[in-house]
């Protein structure tokens, strides 16, 4: 089994400009209503849609409101990610910090207003 998460929103271009140029993703395949991007390893997907498009069915009409989403993706090294988004000016929504249960993490937010979080897993330290 595999997840594709995708929104349904009218900013397609602003998607593509900041997940393929801020976040090294690639472009599956894209029409005029329609996006599929790959992670740069393409071990996962996200696609975006147009909403009210006549080619869908209603049940996927509805535009992303902005609120109530986010995503994680995990990296293996965090700092340099981090370091990279700073450089091309990408606002940092929150700071580099680490979590008690061993997450080493950032977060920013991509132009549908969806969250997303970036981490390096590590087991927590012991004292």
């Amino acid at each position: 089994m595999k997840l594709n998460a995708g929104i349904i929103t009218t900013k397609l271009a602003e998607s593509k400009a900041f997940y393929t140029n801020d976040l090294g993703f690639g472009v599956t395949f894209e029409n005029e209503f329609y996006l599929l991007l790959h992670t740069p390893n393409h071990e996962a997907e996200i696609s975006f849609l147009l909403p009210n498009h006549p080619s869908q069915q209603p049940l996927f009409h509805k535009p992303f409101l902005g609120q109530g989403m986010y995503l994680t993706i995990e990296v293996d090294d965090v700092d340099n990610i981090y370091n990279d988004l700073k450089k091309k000016g990408v606002p940092i929504k929150i700071e580099i910090r680490n979590e008690p249960w061993g997450d080493r993490h950032f977060a920013i937010e991509d132009p549908n207003g969806i969250g997303i979080d970036i981490v390096k897993y590590s087991a927590p330290q012991d004292k």
